[in-house]
């Protein structure tokens, strides 16, 4: 169900449906890039990323706007390892959840 804004409402326990997703995505693709054997030159940043995710959806609501530049820099770190491909997929559809991207 969505609230006139179109977002998910936030819970009776005051959990965040959209932040728990994107938590647990997040969590999820942190785990397979920790376990991921090869080093590539952006792994850094994409493991800084993903720890700003994060810390941004336990710190209360998230801009959509930072959601979406720590997405890209995330795709553009890892995104020609194709074993992180579906952990990318799940993260994207989490940051999605916030806001559509707008169109220019």
């Amino acid at each position: 169900m969505f609230n006139s804004l179109g977002q998910k409402p936030v819970t009776d326990s005051g959990d965040d449906p959209r932040a728990r997703e994107l938590r647990t995505a997040v969590s999820r693709l942190r785990r397979e890039l920790a376990a991921h054997p090869a080093d590539f030159p952006d792994r850094t940043i994409a493991e800084d990323e993903l720890a700003a995710l994060a810390a941004m959806v336990t710190h209360g609501p998230p801009e959509p706007a930072r959601l979406r530049r720590s997405l890209l820099l995330i795709a553009a770190a890892i995104g020609s390892v194709s074993a992180l491909s579906r952990g990318l997929g799940e993260v994207r559809r989490a940051v999605e959840l916030f806001g559509a991207t707008p169109r220019t």
